[in-house]
Parts: structure tokens; C-alpha cells; sequence
């Protein structure tokens, strides 16, 4: 017979043993991995933060040490019209990067998933899948200028393809007229940005039974009522990340605007953040610039909490049924 108490001793010493090699164990060393993270949560994100955020109540540019104003860069933000129209212009690339995309893509994502996987097979719906995220591949600067050609008023593709087939009465200064920079930058930003939801959304539905499309398809459902039954409730949870991640993401949109426009025609594509780029360095009215940029992070974090709140919300509505 096995004496169960002379193995104890060492149940228990091997079992110390392996827990003294998980992190967090016994000694708090998992303090030690969090370290390097915080370190440079601080040194990149937080000191720059506060330093920005002091700027925004001085008279600073950048040479001379920075001069205590209070409030008067505040006052002066609430009464710029420049800031207004910058922030209107995020409105539309709030549209151009989060509304039209993710009402494409959810529609484009179960599509290929519930269409085009089942009569050409999966790997003709990744094909696609991987055809439509290849603009978020290519750096925004690049994507960019590649635009800028395709746009240019003289020898531009657009305005050459339009002469082509006997439109050139269409042709236009796509990039520098007033009327049509910013939905020009639209487009572009829609073409850009289509491919990330399409890419979550499909990554979700692989969580969706098929046996609830099969089911529906025999209670006589057709594709609409199954996208928008069974579809659009089950990745709840993934259209509010989309949606919260473009949102920030067109807020602080700047590669295109700075690349294609500098903001211009005047004001016609001047955003946010490329207005504080040319407060800080252009007009070297770093204080001020420092106020807008701070404004654009109150505006954000305000606009993620009010997404957060919302999503727990409808998780619990949801649960509730």
C-alpha cells in the first residue's frame, strides 16, 4: 500500500516550485514585465500630455521660455472661426471614415460570407477579402500622392480618362477648387478605409453558426432579413470597435490633408490637427497650437467614453431579452 503521506511533502514542493515560475506569483514579479510598457507609456504618451496641456495656458514660441497666459488661448479657440470650420471638415471625415465605410463594409463582409463563400468557396471570399484591405497596406503619404496624380487638373488620369470618352466638359481642378477638395479627400479617405471593416467583420462572422443561415434560408428568409436578423446582432460587439476606432481616426486624420491640400483651398480641407501642425510650426504659435491639439484630445476621449457607455448599454438591453 502506497503511503500517501511520505509523497505529500513533495506534491507540495514541486507544486511551489511551479508556482514560483508563474509570473505574479509569491514575489509580485510581474511588476518587472509591466515595467518597460509603463516606462514608455510615460516618457511617450503622459510627459508629452501634460507638457502639451501646460502649453495650452502659455505664450510660447518655441524659442523664448514659455509665458503664463491663463486662459486667453481658451477664449481665442471658443471665437476662431478657422477652428470651427476645421472641426466641421472632421464632421465630414467622420462620414468619409466611419459612417460610409462601415455601412459598405458590413454589407460587402456578409456578402462574402454568406454569398460569394458558399457558390465560389472560401478561398475566392479571402481573394476579395485581401483586395479590398490592400489600401490599408499602403502607407497614407503614398496612397496619397498617388491620388494627387490621378487628380491633377492638367494631365491627371480622372481629366484624361474623362476627355477620352467625350467628357471633358467634366473636367475639373478636382483638388483645387473649394467645391470639391473635400469630397475629393472623401473618397479618397472611403477608399482607404473600406477594407478594415470588411476585414473585422468577416474575422466575426466565422463565429456565426451556419446552421442559423441554413435555417432561416428554409423558413423562407431572404438575404436582406438574414443580414440584418441574424448578421448585424450577432457582431454587435465588432461594428461598435469599428466604429469607435474610425471615429478617432478621422478626428485626427492628417497624412491626406497635409499631403494632397495643406488644408487649402483656404479652409476648404483644413482639419484639426493639421491646423495645430501649422500653429506650431508655420505660424510658430506653439501655445496656441498646443490649445487645438488639446482640444482635439479632450473631443476624443469624450467621443470613446460616450462609445463605451453606449456598447454597455445595448451588451446590457442584449442580456436583458
Amino acid at each position: 500500500m502506497v503511503d500517501v503521506s511520505a509523497r505529500a511533502p513533495g506534491r507540495r514542493t514541486q507544486k511551489a516550485r511551479s508556482e514560483a515560475l508563474v509570473p505574479g506569483r509569491g514575489h509580485g514579479r510581474f511588476w518587472w514585465y509591466l515595467l518597460p510598457g509603463f516606462v514608455l507609456l510615460t516618457v511617450i504618451v503622459l510627459v508629452p500630455l501634460v507638457w502639451n496641456i501646460y502649453l495650452s495656458f502659455t505664450s510660447y514660441r518655441g524659442i523664448r521660455p514659455p509665458k503664463f497666459i491663463g486662459l486667453n488661448n481658451w477664449v481665442r479657440l471658443l471665437g476662431d472661426d478657422k477652428f470651427w470650420t476645421s472641426f466641421g471638415n472632421s464632421i465630414a471625415m467622420i462620414v468619409a471614415m466611419v459612417v460610409i465605410p462601415t455601412l459598405v463594409g458590413l454589407i460587402l463582409a456578409a456578402m462574402l460570407f454568406d454569398l460569394v463563400g458558399k457558390k465560389f468557396g472560401g478561398k475566392v471570399a479571402s481573394f476579395l477579402r485581401a483586395t479590398y484591405y490592400l489600401p490599408q497596406i499602403l502607407p497614407v503619404v503614398i496612397a496619397a500622392i498617388v491620388i494627387g496624380w490621378i487628380l491633377r487638373p492638367d494631365n491627371g488620369a480622372l481629366n484624361t480618362m474623362l476627355q477620352t470618352v467625350g467628357l471633358g466638359g467634366l473636367a475639373h481642378n478636382w483638388l483645387g477648387s473649394p467645391d470639391t477638395a473635400l469630397a475629393s479627400i472623401m473618397a479618397v479617405m472611403v477608399w482607404v478605409q473600406i477594407g478594415y471593416p470588411v476585414v473585422i467583420f468577416m474575422a466575426a462572422l466565422q463565429r456565426v453558426d451556419p446552421e442559423l443561415y441554413e435555417a432561416a434560408e428554409l423558413d423562407g428568409a431572404n438575404w436582406f432579413q438574414r443580414f440584418r436578423s441574424i448578421t448585424v446582432s450577432i457582431i454587435r460587439p465588432e461594428i461598435f470597435v469599428v466604429t469607435l476606432t474610425c471615429t478617432i481616426a478621422a478626428l485626427k486624420v492628417f497624412g491626406p490633408v497635409y499631403t494632397l491640400t495643406r488644408g487649402g483651398p483656404g479652409t476648404a480641407t483644413m482639419v484639426p490637427s493639421y491646423y495645430s501642425y501649422s500653429e506650431f510650426f508655420q505660424s510658430q504659435q506653439v501655445g496656441y497650437g498646443a490649445t487645438i491639439a488639446t482640444a482635439l484630445t479632450v473631443v476624443i476621449v469624450a467621443v470613446s467614453i460616450l462609445f463605451i457607455v453606449a456598447q454597455n448599454r445595448a451588451e446590457r438591453r442584449e442580456n436583458q431579452i
